[in-house]
């Protein structure tokens, strides 16, 4: 039996994501059209086997996947601006950096020229695109996700978020907010340890090794956090109050500045002062979220099967 012709693919922007991406699905044996304002950066590419469309309309009328990991919002609009007409029985998936609410304003955009719609945040680099080490959020119509979903993870695994365009989008900063932490982290620790005549590689593979039992931990954290219950956490806002403030102290004393740890002492002090010191570090969360409602029904994105 022959195997399945395999779907082709236009990519938009041949930027660092967008080279990887087109050069993923070539690897794949998909065929793919790509197209950039800089037609030179497609050079490579074409050589591999890819069909380098002499404009953004061409490329879209070229298949029914149209991948779009371009800059930002703005971006993207002024590459379709052209192909607006061509989008009609197509689905396009923005791979943009875009807010919550931009993603829908493109979902509603596509709508209305005919084209079906998935928003995409890519939580991955270059380096990872087409590995297990990154994955991709999409967030729109189910039954779109699932029609693409065989030819979206080509470049990463897929997850789907929920129907609401924006899904993604918040996911996806979610996910980065917890990154950005530690990588704040990291970078205050090398500042210490360089004051002290450590380099900065010599931290890496220990704070790296940390990390990684600390990701093993999330999922207690996040069981507390969704119950309420903080009473049997083996990490307590005591510990942690006490390790915090020496960091803090430790960094003044070579002159680090503590900023990036003070927020997270201020809210381990409230704690403390409510005489909370016993409960689980992850009742900070209480803190945190004390001016939203609290969850009583879990929305449609939650309850998404990845």
């Amino acid at each position: 039996m022959s195997e399945r012709p395999k779907q082709p693919v236009t990519v938009l922007g041949l930027g660092r994501m967008g080279t990887a991406i087109a050069g993923a699905y070539l690897d794949a044996g998909h065929p793919v059209t790509v197209w950039n304002r800089t037609a030179s950066k497609a050079g490579p590419l074409v050589a591999r086997g890819a069909v380098r469309a002499p404009g953004a309309a061409e490329a879209v009328a070229a298949g029914p996947l149209v991948l779009a990991p371009l800059l930002d919002r703005d971006a993207v609009r002024r590459a379709l601006a052209p192909a607006a007409a061509e989008l009609r029985g197509r689905t396009l998936v923005n791979l943009a950096n875009c807010a919550p609410e931009q993603a829908r304003e493109l979902a509603e955009w596509a709508a209305a020229h005919g084209a079906g719609y998935l928003d995409g945040a890519m939580l991955a680099l270059p380096r990872t695109v087409a590995t297990s080490s990154g994955f991709f959020l999409y967030s729109g119509a189910r039954d779109t996700f699932d029609r693409f979903r065989a030819a979206l993870e080509v470049m990463a695994p897929a997850h789907w978020s929920g129907p609401d365009p924006g899904a993604a989008e918040i996911h996806n900063l979610a996910v980065l907010g917890t990154g950005y932490a530690a990588l704040a982290g990291f970078l205050h620790s090398a500042a210490v340890l360089d004051a002290v005549g450590t380099s900065p590689e010599t931290l890496a593979p220990l704070a790296a090794q940390w990390l990684r039992g600390m990701a093993d931990f999330l999922p207690d954290l996040a069981r507390e956090a969704a119950s309420g219950a903080y009473a049997d956490g083996v990490s307590t806002i005591d510990l942690n109050r006490a390790a915090v403030d020496a960091l803090i102290r430790l960094g003044g004393a070579h002159g680090v500045a503590g900023d990036v740890h003070a927020p997270l002492k201020a809210l381990l002090d409230r704690r403390a002062a409510d005489g909370r010191g016993q409960d689980s570090f992850s009742a900070v969360f209480e803190l945190l979220r004390a001016g939203a409602p609290r969850r009583t029904e879990r929305t449609a994105g939650e309850r998404a099967r990845p």
